[in-house]
């Protein structure tokens, strides 16, 4: 256990890399991941991309959608994710919009990269702009692309939290 706010148990790390070795044995992906707030486990995760035919099933974004519905939030203030292994690009911004307490995981990304599974390219590429992705991107403004922004500020002004 570490002292401060971070609470760092190794029993929830080594669950998460025991949902992963499992989730191997069903035909899914090397990764899993559990969700403590307080004393109390909210989610667990695995990774679900080839069953569910969903590129967005990764372990951290299952155990985050299930917590937040556990906790009626869509924030985790609080919580500490406990991961298999390091957070790809995606799942780090779910986390970083989730505003947990703290992350702590197992196997990095550079192991993961090993065993076949590299995020490299992404990694490289969030720095780049449009024109310099490997995937074809372009702003194009049509007149109405406010809209959504103007609707969301007037709801926000007349909405008492």
């Amino acid at each position: 256990m570490q002292k401060g706010c971070e609470m760092l148990d190794t029993r929830y790390l080594e669950r998460a890399v025991e949902l992963a070795r499992e989730n191997v044995a069903r035909e899914g992906g090397p990764f899993g991941c559990v969700i403590v707030c307080g004393d109390r486990v909210v989610a667990e995760g695995v990774n679900r991309v080839t069953a569910r035919h969903d590129p967005t099933a990764h372990a951290e974004m299952e155990a985050i959608r299930q917590a937040c519905r556990e906790l009626g939030s869509f924030q985790l203030t609080g919580c500490t994710i406990y991961a298999s292994c390091e957070p790809c690009p995606m799942c780090l911004g779910a986390i970083y919009w989730a505003r947990p307490e703290a992350v702590f995981y197992a196997s990095t990304r550079h192991e993961a990269a090993r065993a076949g599974f590299d995020d490299q390219r992404m990694y490289d590429e969030l720095p780049l702009s449009d024109g310099k992705r490997s995937l074809r991107m372009r702003r194009i403004a049509v007149e109405s692309h406010e809209a959504p922004f103007d609707a969301w500020r007037r709801h926000e002004e007349k909405t008492v939290y």
